[in-house]
């Protein structure tokens, strides 16, 4: 089937963070997949990416899962090494490593803090890199996008200093690589979630009743559509800022919330 603009036949796409069954990197890597581009699921969590991978080639489509801790440089090189391998190209790379300690700044020890840069902004970085590389070698160029967050384009307090600080770098660094890029066709975009409503979320409310009561409606009061955001709902801002649809679109931080 053909997508029109927003078709990636043809394309192979690196999704950094796929393994998570529910989550946005998950649901980004199987919406891909049946827009036609060729999926290398890389994780972490093996067993999650081998799921992802189960499922890709089970609708038909083409996939390969990765083990890869995003954080170290070896690990990010064979992915890239992989992927090449497997399908001679990298045309796609989906940014999407997360860590999240909850931790108010007088609290937060350097383990802690530098475990964040690493996995939420490190990561990043060696991932764009190995995927830079490889665009600049072929003619058609290629698109990064990059999971920022509304915490790195506000403060909002509650122990997210270190989480918001490192997607605050993720922000800057799009935008820097969007500009450095732009003339070897290479589109770098970010999208900035609010709250996903994903299923290790779903199971923490669950677990904690207080917590839903108590703090979850003072955070939805800060959400301009009032409520949590299904991670399905950002599949559409991640189709345009990666397919042919978006062409002309790099350098953009969109909130999606």
């Amino acid at each position: 089937m053909n997508h029109g603009i927003f078709d990636l036949s043809g394309k192979v796409a690196v999704i950094v963070g796929a393994g998570a069954n529910g989550g946005l990197g998950y649901v980004i890597a199987k919406t891909f997949a049946e827009y036609g581009a060729a999926i290398v699921s890389a994780d972490i969590d093996k067993d999650g990416a081998l799921t992802t991978t189960g499922e890709i080639d089970a609708m038909g489509g083409q996939s390969i899962a990765v083990h890869c801790d995003a954080s170290k440089p070896e690990d990010v090189e064979r992915l890239f090494k992989t992927a090449d391998s497997a399908y001679g190209s990298v045309d796609i790379l989906v940014n999407i490593p997360f860590w999240f300690p909850r931790v108010r700044p007088h609290e937060l020890d350097l383990d802690g803090w530098n475990k964040t840069l690493d996995i939420c902004l490190g990561s990043y970085f060696l991932c764009s890199q190995q995927a830079i590389q490889h665009m600049l070698n072929q003619a058609t160029g290629g698109a990064i996008l990059n999971i920022g967050s509304i915490a790195g384009a506000s403060a909002l307090g509650r122990g997210n200093f270190a989480y918001s600080v490192a997607k605050g770098g993720v922000h800057q660094m799009t935008k820097e690589l969007a500009i450095e890029y732009a003339r070897q066709g290479i589109r770098v975009n970010a999208i900035l979630p609010c709250q996903i409503l994903t299923p290790g979320l779903k199971n923490q409310l669950e677990a904690d009743p207080e917590l839903a009561e108590r703090v979850m409606p003072r955070f939805i009061s800060g959400i301009p559509l009032g409520r949590l955001l299904e991670p399905e709902e950002f599949v559409g801002a991640a189709l345009l800022l990666c397919s042919d649809a978006g062409s002309a679109i790099t350098g953009v931080l969109l909130p999606v919330d």
